[in-house]
This record gives C-alpha cells, structure tokens and sequence, in this order.
C-alpha cells in the first residue's frame, strides 16, 4: 500500500503545479489537517476549506509557485518529500528558492495530515525517526 502512497504524493504536487484544484483536492481527507510552515502565525488548517484557503492564500502571495519533488521517501502509512519550491512574489520580479520537507499520512487513498517543515531533521522527528 505505501508505494500508492508515493504515487498519490507524485500525483498531489502535480495537481498543484497545473492549479488544478479539483484533483487537488480529491487526494486529501474531508477532515485533513494541513500545518504550513507558518502556523504559528496562521494557526493550522483543518478540512478541505481549510486547504482551499491554503491554496488561495500561496496562490495570492505566489503567483507562479511551483514544486519541483527532489524525493518521496515510503515509511508505511507515512510520505516524506524533499521539495524545491520556485517561484516569484506577486508583483516581484525577483526569483525565489526554497527547499522544504512535506510529510503526509495516509489513509485509505486520502491525506489525513499532511505538515511542512523547513529542515529534513525537523520533519523526520515530526514521523518519529531520526535524522
């Protein structure tokens, strides 16, 4: 079952390049729950409103967003990504990179909890391995 997991995080990410939100979406739990990486700020997300409003929000500030999936890692139930975001901020012409980690739970074809995580030590403490 893990491998589908992988290829439903291949899928995911695809569906977010293209901005299609519909096959976006179907991948994700009605009650997921979405922590970014500036939770603290925001708070997390629940639900897919909640990834609706994540994706208007990184849509808005980040027009031209889009992840590059440098590796999925299989742990079971569990997805590990090593990310590389490109894009530019709205009205900026400068460019950005960011690398970051995303790790999601799965169950039964859906993300249950999908978190982002600025380091790969941060994220593999967050599924209970070390880094």
């Amino acid at each position: 079952m893990s491998q589908e997991n992988v290829e439903l995080v291949l899928r995911a990410y695809d569906a977010f390049n293209r901005r299609d939100w519909d096959a976006f979406v179907a991948l994700m739990d009605d009650d997921v729950e979405i922590v970014t990486r500036i939770a603290a700020i925001e708070g997390g997300r629940h639900g897919q409103d909640g990834m609706r409003r994540w994706w208007e929000t990184m849509l808005t500030a980040f027009p031209d967003y889009d992840i590059e999936v440098v590796e999925v890692r299989d742990l079971g139930d569990v997805t590990l990504a090593s990310l590389r975001a490109l894009g530019h901020g709205a009205g900026s012409d400068v460019p950005f990179e960011d690398l970051l980690w995303h790790a999601g739970r799965w169950r039964r074809g859906k993300c249950v909890w999908w978190r982002a995580f600025a380091s790969r030590a941060e994220a593999l403490e967050a599924v209970g391995l070390q880094g």
